[in-house]
């Protein structure tokens, strides 16, 4: 499908885009007039299909590519999908990501490279590609986690220490494109009630997020759309002046004094 018209709106690519933030990102995208590349992994047992769904209930406009962020081809032609599609790219989300349990003793290289791959390298892939087809202003955000934006997680080095590492490679891309008129931002989620964070293998599961929830100070575990809104607002005009920040949108969990 190429598109003949040179319609105002802006467009959006994001990845990691078939459930948890990622959907709920692509329907409040619709709801402010964004047009969306929905990213999906080949192997995601979550449908893209309900997000292109709910986006277009929402009286949006979207279409479905499949990216694996960690072959270097498939995320420039995610990217280029926009163009071809759409005419434009104005805003990236790398939000697509992998969480494993690994101790130390068990934590191989392969797992290590692999990781770091999707959740830092994939993110770079990201952003550099969306980068060389903004053609003028646009805004970026990437995903990172409380676990290692600032905290450190037990069994999850290679997890928490590819998301520290989105940190700084926002930070220094922010630097770099401010010239251009592109602004970077990283966003750090707290405990949020996705299919990566119900997962009791990998992550806390059901009952361990219900017992998390009674160390946050508003006293719940936070909800897909509410980081959603928050990255909207970061890849908005209404956030002209803000770059190469961290936000943290977690319920006052990381400012809470220990009792």
């Amino acid at each position: 499908m190429v598109r003949t018209d040179q319609s105002d709106q802006p467009v959006a690519v994001i990845t990691g885009a078939a459930s948890g933030i990622g959907r709920a990102l692509a329907v409040e995208y619709a709801r402010r007039g964004v047009r969306t590349v929905i990213g999906s992994y080949p192997g995601d047992p979550h449908d893209p299909g309900e997000t292109e769904r709910l986006v277009r209930a929402a009286g949006g406009e979207c279409v479905r590519h499949e990216v694996d962020v960690r072959d270097p081809a498939q995320v420039e032609a995610f990217a280029e999908h926009a163009l071809t599609v759409f005419g434009r790219l104005d805003i990236a989300v790398a939000n697509a990501g992998v969480l494993r349990r690994a101790p130390l003793d068990q934590l191989t290289d392969e797992a290590w490279d692999d990781m770091l791959s999707v959740d830092l390298t994939g993110v770079l892939r990201t952003l550099r590609s969306a980068a060389r087809r903004m053609a003028g202003s646009g805004a970026m955000v990437a995903v990172s986690s409380i676990a290692g934006g600032v905290y450190g997680w037990d069994y999850h080095a290679h997890y928490a220490a590819a998301k520290a590492g989105v940190l700084g490679l926002c930070r220094s891309l922010a630097v770099e494109l401010a010239p251009r008129g592109i602004r970077v931002n990283s966003l750090i989620p707290g405990l949020i009630e996705t299919p990566q964070s119900t997962d009791p293998v990998n992550s806390l599961g059901p009952a361990g997020l219900s017992r998390a929830a009674a160390g946050i100070p508003v006293g719940r575990v936070g909800r897909p759309e509410e980081i959603a809104s928050a990255i909207a607002y970061l890849t908005s005009d209404d956030a002209s002046y803000i770059t190469g920040q961290s936000l943290v949108v977690d319920g006052g969990l990381t400012v809470r004094m220990p009792a």
